[in-house]
């Protein structure tokens, strides 16, 4: 059985026990575990406390087969920087990747809209710029930064997304199923 890192923000949401148990039965139906690792005794000095949550998460990815990631965006227009992180650390280590976001606008769309509230144009380079600060909104047709779709997307995964015009809560999983079904039957094509 495929050994799958559920990578995601929920641990900070006050219903996160709740997500993070439903992923896990999700991922057990479509024949994969999820690999996390058990709570022990973490030291209770902050900065320590810190440091052994991010050693016991690295070692339970080394110990995984592939990332599922939620993309949808946190606390800003992109995705959690720790996902970010997580998604790159397995990729570095040559492991498969998968992500998902329930919010189906692409990143440009997000920064236009969130981020600069619709105060952007053309620039004298070509490039559609922010007013407020000049800074290039990035436009790829991907869901978040390039490095992370493009990250997944090499490796054979993709990034599932809500279908258009419906930004769905963090509670549904739809949208991660189907990023589930796509790992599922990759494995299955895989010699």
């Amino acid at each position: 059985m495929k050994k799958v890192y559920i990578a995601g923000p929920e641990v900070f949401f006050s219903d996160g026990a709740d997500i993070i148990a439903r992923k896990g039965a999700l991922a057990r139906q479509y024949g994969f575990e999820a690999n996390s690792f058990e709570s022990g005794d973490f030291p209770a000095e902050k900065f320590a406390f810190g440091m052994a949550i991010s050693k016991a998460n690295e070692e339970v990815m080394r110990g995984s087969d592939f990332v599922l990631a939620n993309m949808t965006p946190f606390r800003g227009v992109s995705a959690d920087v720790g996902t970010a992180y997580e998604i790159g650390f397995m990729c570095a280590l040559g492991k498969d990747a998968f992500a998902y976001t329930n919010d189906p606008r692409y990143y440009d769309v997000r920064l236009t809209q969130d981020y600069y509230a619709g105060q952007v144009g053309p620039a004298a380079d070509g490039m559609v710029r922010g007013h407020s600060d000049g800074w290039m909104v990035e436009d790829h047709a991907m869901m978040d930064n390039l490095m992370l779709d493009g990250g997944i997307i090499a490796r054979g995964g993709l990034v599932a997304r809500a279908p258009a015009g419906a930004a769905l809560p963090w509670s549904d999983l739809s949208v991660f199923e189907l990023a589930l079904k796509a790992a599922r039957d990759w494995y299955d094509k895989a010699p």
